[in-house]
């Protein structure tokens, strides 16, 4: 099994408003949705990146915490 230090890694995403969408994009060679999930004002997802998730794409207003730090979505 390859070592991928992504792996396990979790990203929080809290709705600022109605109808906030979390897809999950997979990995490999053609990147595709495979998971959406939305949000109501003030809901919390949390997101891992595993063997099949290498990306993560983000509609509407939400603050996004990672270990990099926090991030403020434009609408």
């Amino acid at each position: 099994m390859e070592n991928n230090n992504n792996q396990g890694e979790y990203i929080v995403v809290k709705a600022k408003e109605q109808g906030v969408v979390v897809i999950g994009l997979t990995r490999g060679t053609d990147t595709k949705f495979h998971h959406t999930e939305k949000l109501d004002r003030g809901e919390v997802f949390i997101f891992q990146f595993t063997d099949h998730t290498s990306a993560i794409k983000i509609r509407g207003k939400a603050t996004v915490l990672t270990k990099y730090g926090t991030i403020e979505t434009d609408n």
